[in-house]
């Protein structure tokens, strides 16, 4: 086969394997070559065992065709917080250092039950949480950070280690990456995917993310994990001819830096040149509170996520979860609850304001990747992405853009809750318009 095996998407991938016309086994061991060639630069993997995969992979190919899974063959990163009953789960954290809980989370049971083959565990800050960023780097330049937390995920789709990876989003978690990375992803409605089985920061914001490299895959994902609207969107293609789209800039603009200001003015002409209208959106001046009421809540969530870690082994904490741990910022109960209060109150209002558009367009990200500085590792700004998670919105972002560094820079869509499919078949009509930025894979 003359194929390049490590550039399929999920969706190629299955049409072939079950057609028999590929063996999961060899696409496996074309991936693990890849993996063997781009791991000393890139550094995306936490653990990845190549006789586990190899025999993963025979016992997929033994499965008789009528029986084959959706997504059959189709190798799948795990973000290192999340449960994997065959390979460890060490959270980038010198505590769990090869620890090996024998059971996976709810998510990879269903993957493992629709047919994938769980490729390895990919790297993350210590517990999704922290600032300080693990040895991966970005494909693209590995000068660069690969976002985070979820910095594995991202960096191995991108690249072509894997077609597929798991991730978590706390503040940006997900949908960061994704656009450092160069790649799609879908940040969906809080808790539409279990959360059972992965190390938990906050109750309140953390959510299960998911990368690829098209939509269809997205689409596919989706389907595995009953993301269904209540009301279907329409089968045929969106068209932009008349199609309105709210431009959100938030509280957060003065961050924007010179490439990503040049860009979403890009992708307004973009969408006007293509028949759609073009509005900007000014939310209601209480949403401007809402990234103290995330920290809040993300502080006083860690106080009691990261408790028995902090009183069992307090020397072996980075910093920044020690300081959740004993509550270093004093947050009280007081502000805790207002943050809870006054954020179920937006909730509603935010997915109204969302409804009036065919999806409201907002950064990803500040502007390119950040170059790495030791000893940090810095995995870049989420100041654009804690609103909406916090919000429990849909969200993905579209790749297309190319900073002045050649740097991809993406731009989020963003629905009302529970609308993940209107939003894919949204997102089908968006990228080839936004994939004029100049960005390419």
């Amino acid at each position: 086969m003359t194929l390049d095996l490590c550039r399929l998407t999920a969706t190629e991938v299955v049409k072939l394997t079950k057609s028999g016309e590929l063996k999961v086994e060899d696409y496996a061991k074309a991936l693990i070559a890849r993996v063997e060639e781009r791991d000393p630069v890139v550094h995306a993997w936490a653990y990845l065992n190549p006789s586990i995969i190899l025999e993963s992979a025979r016992r997929l190919d033994a499965i008789p065709a009528e029986k084959r899974g959706p997504l059959h063959g189709v190798a799948v990163g795990i973000k290192d917080v999340i449960y994997t009953k065959d390979m460890p789960t060490q959270q980038y954290s010198p505590i769990y250092k090869d620890d090996h809980p024998e059971l996976d989370a709810s998510v990879v049971l269903s993957l493992r039950a629709m047919g994938a083959l769980i490729f390895g565990k990919t790297h993350t800050t210590e517990f999704a949480t922290c600032q300080k960023g693990p040895p991966t780097c970005n494909p693209h330049d590995p000068t660069r950070t690969a976002g985070g937390s979820s910095s594995g995920s991202g960096a191995a789709v991108g690249d072509f280690q894997v077609p597929l990876a798991l991730g978590t989003q706390t503040g940006g978690s997900t949908i960061r990456p994704a656009s450092y990375n160069g790649v799609y992803a879908l940040k969906p409605t809080w808790n539409a995917i279990s959360r059972e089985g992965l190390k938990m920061y906050s109750i309140t914001c953390d959510t299960v993310g998911l990368y690829s490299r098209s939509i269809e895959d997205l689409e596919m994902l989706c389907e595995i994990f009953n993301l269904q609207d209540d009301v279907a969107p329409p089968t045929a293609p969106l068209s932009l001819s008349g199609a309105k789209f709210g431009f959100v800039k938030t509280h957060v603009w003065p961050k924007a830096e010179p490439a990503l200001i040049t860009l979403w003015e890009e992708a307004k002409n973009y969408l006007i040149e293509a028949g759609a209208d073009v509005e900007e959106v000014k939310l209601p001046e209480i949403f401007d509170n809402l990234g103290t009421w995330h920290r809040n809540i993300l502080h006083m969530e860690g106080y009691s996520s990261f408790l028995g870690d902090y009183l069992q082994s307090p020397q072996l904490l980075d910093p920044w979860v020690t300081k959740h741990a004993v509550n270093e910022g004093k947050t009280s109960r007081k502000e805790q609850l207002q943050a809870y209060d006054e954020i179920a109150k937006l909730r509603p209002v935010i997915d109204e304001i969302a409804s009036k558009y065919t999806c409201l367009v907002t950064p990803s990200v500040t502007g390119e990747a950040p170059v790495l500085e030791e000893p940090l590792r810095f995995t870049g700004d989420a100041s654009f992405n804690l609103m909406w998670t916090v919000l429990h919105l849909p969200v993905i972002n579209i790749p297309g853009f190319k900073g002045p560094n050649g740097m991809p820079i993406g731009l989020s869509l963003v629905g009302p809750r529970y609308h993940e499919q209107d939003l894919l078949r949204t997102s089908h009509a968006i990228k080839d318009v936004f994939a004029k930025g100049g960005w390419k894979l």
